[in-house]
């Protein structure tokens, strides 16, 4: 350790974004995820100007963990399948993520599937990508120097203007007001 206390801060808020991730996984978040967002975390509190900011992200991330836990640890999702599609969900929010790409992934007729999801989640599937992508472009937008057109990329939408589209009708803002 250092004799600089803010630095000191920073190392243990890396250990413990680190412990955060792990604890994630152990949990159920996906491995990529979950390290994405302990990196992201991360690099902001890298920038923290002092400790009250470091802080504020630690609470921060903290409540971002919680959140994607309590997504994967509803009490009513038992089925394999359904955390399966969960877990393919957060993992790679760029992929197929209609109800046909999750029956193929999960090798269930897409009928089937979209009321067994809906039945354990409350949610449709489609409901539920949504808010997975939306969660994430938050988190990208509020922690990352990624410009919209990556972000959206990266989320899986054709186009800067339908990733922006998505996310006015999720959040009743646009990307570039929500970064601010």
């Amino acid at each position: 350790m250092t004799k600089d206390e803010l630095k000191n801060r920073k190392y243990h808020f890396m250990i413990l974004a680190a412990f955060l991730a792990e604890s994630g996984i152990d949990g159920g978040l996906g491995h990529d995820e979950a390290y994405m967002i302990a990196d992201i975390y991360s690099r902001k509190a890298d920038r923290a100007a002092d400790s009250d900011a470091l802080e504020t992200l630690f609470q921060d991330m903290c409540i971002d963990y919680t959140k994607r836990m309590q997504e994967i640890k509803k009490e009513n999702v038992i089925s394999i399948h359904i955390r399966k599609c969960i877990r393919h969900i957060y993992e790679d929010l760029g992929a197929d993520l209609s109800v046909k790409g999750l029956a193929a992934y999960t090798n269930l007729n897409p009928s089937y599937l979209s009321k067994l999801f809906k039945q354990e989640t409350g949610d449709t599937i489609k409901a539920y990508v949504t808010a997975a992508k939306m969660d994430t472009a938050q988190n990208l937008l509020k922690y990352s120097n990624l410009s919209c057109s990556e972000i959206a990329a990266s989320l899986g939408y054709c186009s800067q203007s339908a990733f922006t589209y998505a996310f006015r009708q999720f959040t009743g803002t646009t990307p570039g007001k929500y970064r601010g």
